[in-house]
């Protein structure tokens, strides 16, 4: 297999992200959606990523998109404005081959650029082989599992939490906010 081109996505690669998704979605527990989104909410998704100036990459071989790779903010509370979550999908006949890594690495080397301070992965499904040895290849460490918390295809699913420091940890937070985040009212839980 020859190395895909990986890109900033575009308009015009949603219908794809959309199909690659719904592919994961029908058939796999990495997540816990259970009716895939549209091309145009992948979209709206995107929108909502890049809004934030996070990295959003797409894998193309062949001028075909083969994955797709992002960040987001792993929570809204603005306590954790320096921590971000990656999410990632492949096209399974290119699952094993690298392609993993090279979305991955430069969403990761992103973010660190832009100052988070931490990644968070949560994988869908503790049998979920492939996501868990990539994310410890690239340097994700597991700190937990929550046990039994989704159902999907009639069967309970597990969900496994990894994290990655990302950039300098020092003991002081930096002066800087990384998105210039607006910390909104808080109505739930820590």
């Amino acid at each position: 297999m020859s190395d895909p081109i990986i890109r900033d996505a575009v308009a015009g690669d949603f219908p794809a992200i959309a199909s690659l998704y719904a592919h994961h979605v029908h058939t796999g527990l990495a997540s816990f959606e259970e009716v895939p989104p549209s091309a145009d909410e992948m979209q709206r998704r995107y929108h909502h990523v890049r809004a934030r100036g996070l990295p959003w990459r797409v894998a193309e071989l062949h001028g075909r998109v083969v994955g797709y790779c992002y960040a987001s903010p792993f929570n809204p509370r603005s306590a954790y404005r320096f921590t971000v979550q990656d999410s990632i999908y492949v096209a399974e006949d290119c699952i094993g081959r690298g392609v993993g890594a090279r979305l991955l690495q430069p969403v990761i080397d992103g973010c660190t650029a832009l100052g988070y301070r931490q990644m968070m992965a949560v994988v869908g499904d503790s049998g979920n082989e492939a996501s868990l040895r990539l994310h410890a290849r690239l340097g994700f460490r597991t700190i937990g599992q929550a046990l039994r918390v989704g159902v999907k295809f009639g069967r309970w699913v597990d969900i496994v939490y990894l994290q990655r420091p990302l950039g300098e940890q020092t003991a002081r937070p930096p002066a800087e906010d990384p998105i210039g985040y607006i910390a909104v009212a808080d109505q739930t839980g820590p």
